[in-house]
């Protein structure tokens, strides 16, 4: 069976469905990513009579109404955004928003004599050959003759019946066909995706929180509702990146600026913590999967669309039940008490930079977590406990690295379950995946890696950050000093020293070779064997001359040493012991791990 349409409209047709709100723009909101150039090339293919690529549309089901009628869905643009939107700007006059989020004119000029398109400068302006604004003379009907005669007063050189054809064939662009593919009501996300990457070029490839955003802004309500709710979205994501922001919206988006939503974000403009930066997706992911207990985000275009997954209908009730959901969940997330508090209780469980996260699913879901248990009435100090304990076991496992959605939707559902649902599910999690084969063999082997983007090491960082260890050989600087002002990793083993045995960098990379420790120290330690510059260290804790960090005494050496889960024969070691070495530091470093865990 087909699953779209394919037919050619006139330039003249598109503008007025998009005049006429038949055509739903998602992107219009967003900044307008092409060059004044482009949006002249564009103008001059279509003068020249050359293709410009289809535009996709998918067409909003048609949803049943309370009188049993039909509403009539409008069309969605799936591919052709930036096209339309430059022909609306230089066709018709219309504004664009730029990446300041600040309303512009784009100014197409053209020469009736050279025939030639150009963005407007101020030499153009001046120069009496040149239509300064293409969008003046096209949005005037029935003029031709006057706009040939006042050229042809300015020029009287050019021949009339030149300039005539030629702005003739100007306005004629109106009049010029592009092809438009119309995609059924009734395709699925993966079908609508499909199609889009067979028929673009580039294989962008879309994802389901495009089509969740399209939904929204295409939602007839009064208020503007679907386009407030969205400009919500897109600018919680913004402002969490730059705060800045918030003056830009102020002042450029008044009709926003007057609604409850604006107000529910504005505590963005002072707020500079990174630790979680989300982006549109991540919001409404979150705010989805908490809202609905569902984690499949096509689902939540299906419920946008008013989707009866008994019936397989779509009706009116279900729209505007999920819309106002999906708004609920939005205030929930962008709640400045709820982030504020998630965040924190991330940081108190030793993870207080976002170099430490190394998955933002990971982040995602645990905010869920606070936000159900918070819903469910949970203490807020057992919130606190199932939060961190959540991230921690989620980063460990690899929970959310495979198939996200699929663990979102089991996992939502059972901490969703009436009495002790979160107790119980993460039990079973720690049964099955954090045993004490985890422990003893499993993250054991897991350290057994050359690479420092490991979940692992993050996590054991973050038990020192927890815990105030000192730097490696630190005597008063942190590890969490280190990683708040990003502080260097460094070898315990050197790594020069190791080169000259050892050649592959997986074999000095070795995660249980690495250390938070202070440059100086590092310098200081050169290319030494470690019972050589401990022999130094050693002496300094005796009365000798400081040489590496501040520690003094013995006592304060060994303590510093278990800190980092190094072994205290250390001491004598040389290259012949790196393999000894990283055997035993790994099996400390998981027990460490494993003690950080069951302290929550």
């Amino acid at each position: 069976m087909q699953k779209y349409s394919v037919n050619q409209f006139l330039v003249s047709n598109i503008l007025n469905w998009v005049q006429a709100d038949e055509i739903a723009i998602p992107e219009i909101q967003r900044p307008f990513v092409w060059s004044t150039t482009k949006v002249r090339d564009l103008m001059d293919s279509l003068y020249r009579g050359y293709p410009i690529g289809y535009i996709i549309a998918w067409k909003n089901p048609d949803v049943r109404l309370k009188d049993g009628t039909l509403s009539s869905g409008k069309k969605i643009l799936i591919d052709g955004q930036q096209r339309i939107t430059a022909l609306t700007a230089a066709v018709l006059g219309h504004k664009v928003m730029d990446k300041a989020y600040k309303e512009k004119r784009i100014h197409i000029a053209f020469n009736p004599e050279s025939e030639e398109f150009a963005t407007l400068t101020p030499a153009i302006q001046r120069d009496v050959r040149w239509i300064a604004d293409i969008s003046e003379l096209m949005s005037r009907e029935g003029t031709l003759i006057n706009s040939v005669n006042q050229y042809c007063e300015k020029n009287p050189n050019i021949p009339k019946d030149s300039v005539e054809r030629n702005i003739t064939k100007l306005i004629e662009i109106k009049n010029s066909q592009i092809g438009f593919i119309d995609l059924e009501a009734g395709l699925s996300i993966e079908d609508v995706t499909d199609i889009f990457v067979r028929i673009n070029s580039k294989g962008v490839v879309l994802s389901q929180a495009d089509f969740a955003m399209s939904k929204i802004a295409s939602y007839d309500a009064e208020d503007s509702f679907g386009v407030k709710l969205r400009k919500c979205i897109d600018y919680f994501a913004h402002l969490a990146v730059d705060p800045s922001f918030y003056k830009n919206i102020e002042e450029n988006d008044k009709e926003f600026s007057n609604t409850q939503y604006f107000s529910k974000i504005a505590w963005l403009k002072n707020e500079n913590d990174d630790l979680y930066d989300p982006n549109y997706s991540d919001v409404l992911r979150v705010s989805f999967t908490k809202e609905f207990e569902r984690g499949r985000m096509s689902e939540l275009v299906e419920l946008l669309s008013g989707r009866n997954f008994e019936t397989r209908t779509f009706e009116q009730e279900i729209m505007i039940e999920s819309f106002q959901k999906l708004s609920k969940g939005i205030l929930e997330f962008i709640s400045e008490t709820h982030f504020k508090r998630f965040l924190m209780i991330i940081r108190s469980s030793g993870f207080i930079d976002k170099s430490l996260v190394r998955s933002q699913n990971v982040l995602n879901f645990a905010y869920v977590v606070y936000l159900k248990l918070r819903e469910q009435g949970v203490n807020d100090s057992l919130i606190e406990k199932y939060v961190q304990k959540w991230f921690i076991m989620s980063l460990l496992t690899g929970r959310y690295s495979g198939s996200p959605e699929t663990k979102f939707d089991s996992d939502v559902k059972e901490i969703s379950k009436q009495g002790k649902g979160i107790e119980k599910h993460l039990q079973m999690i720690e049964d099955a995946e954090l045993s004490d084969a985890f422990w003893d063999i499993g993250l054991v082997n897991g350290l057994e890696k050359a690479t420092i983007n490991s979940p692992f090491i993050s996590v054991f960082f973050a038990t020192q950050a927890k815990s105030a260890d000192k730097g490696f050989l630190s005597k008063d600087i942190t590890v969490a000093d280190m990683i708040t002002h990003r502080g260097d990793v460094h070898h315990i083993f050197p790594k020069e020293y190791l080169k000259t045995k050892y050649s592959s960098r997986s074999d000095y990379n070795q995660i249980a070779n690495f250390a938070y420790a202070q440059t100086e120290v590092n310098i200081r330690i050169g290319k030494k064997a470690p019972k050589d510059y401990f022999k130094e260290v050693i002496k300094q804790c005796n009365g000798g001359k400081l040489k590496y960090g501040g520690i003094t005494n013995e006592e304060d050496l060994y303590k510093n040493l278990k800190e980092h889960c190094v072994p205290k024969d250390i001491i004598e070691m040389d290259i012949e012991d790196y393999e000894s070495f990283l055997v035993n530091r790994r099996k400390l470093m998981a027990k460490k791990i494993k003690d950080y865990y069951k302290s929550f």
